[in-house]
């Protein structure tokens, strides 16, 4: 790799272009390694939660899926529970809030898995996945406009699902995924 691909890019200028309660829009001028000039359109977001809510005391784990309306993709999709992490909130408390918010349910323990970038072409949000386990149900406590139905899904129902195209969320296929391949591997089940 040569040393101009290596470094950082630098930003020329940047100017807020939409501010919104979500998110913000910037327009960058942009020197990329390699010397090219370009401007960059980049959605700015405070970042995101996801959370892998497991039922591990039955023979096979059941994974805590939700569906809901969601209007970009024009249809209900499946989904692990997730949000956005409010001003001033660590992950962990953001993860916790959102599982009890939108199903009911609290946790004994908690581990932070993995964070990737949502879509880092165009948007800067950052995704950490956290599992949950020692689930104990509560009452929802849904946000104005969140109309969630949640189910218990055996986690081979799950990946049957991402197979068959009914789950189509990304955070779900990367949760689902992760935890049929690494906490297979660990516990040495075969569910």
């Amino acid at each position: 790799m040569s040393k101009a691909a290596a470094s950082p890019a630098r930003v020329l200028s940047s100017r807020t272009v939409y501010r919104g309660p979500v998110f913000q829009v910037t327009t960058d001028q942009v020197l990329e390694p390699g010397g090219l000039r370009v401007r960059r359109d980049v959605v700015r977001h405070s970042g995101s939660i996801v959370v892998l809510a497991v039922d591990d005391q039955a023979s096979e784990p059941r994974i805590l899926l939700e569906r809901q309306y969601r209007h970009a993709a024009q249809q209900f999709l499946w989904e692990l529970p997730a949000g956005r992490i409010d001003e001033g909130e660590s992950e962990l408390e953001g993860a916790k809030r959102e599982l009890l918010e939108e199903t009911g349910y609290t946790a004994a323990d908690w581990k932070r898995l993995f964070k990737y970038y949502a879509s880092p072409g165009f948007i800067d949000e950052t995704m950490a996945i956290y599992m949950a386990i020692g689930l104990k149900p509560g009452k929802a406590q849904p946000e104005e406009d969140e109309r969630i139905t949640k189910r218990l899904v055996p986690v081979n129902t799950a990946l049957s699902w991402i197979r068959k195209g009914l789950i189509r969320d990304g955070k779900t296929i990367a949760g689902v995924l992760w935890f049929k391949t690494v906490e297979n591997v660990k516990r040495k089940r075969k569910w």
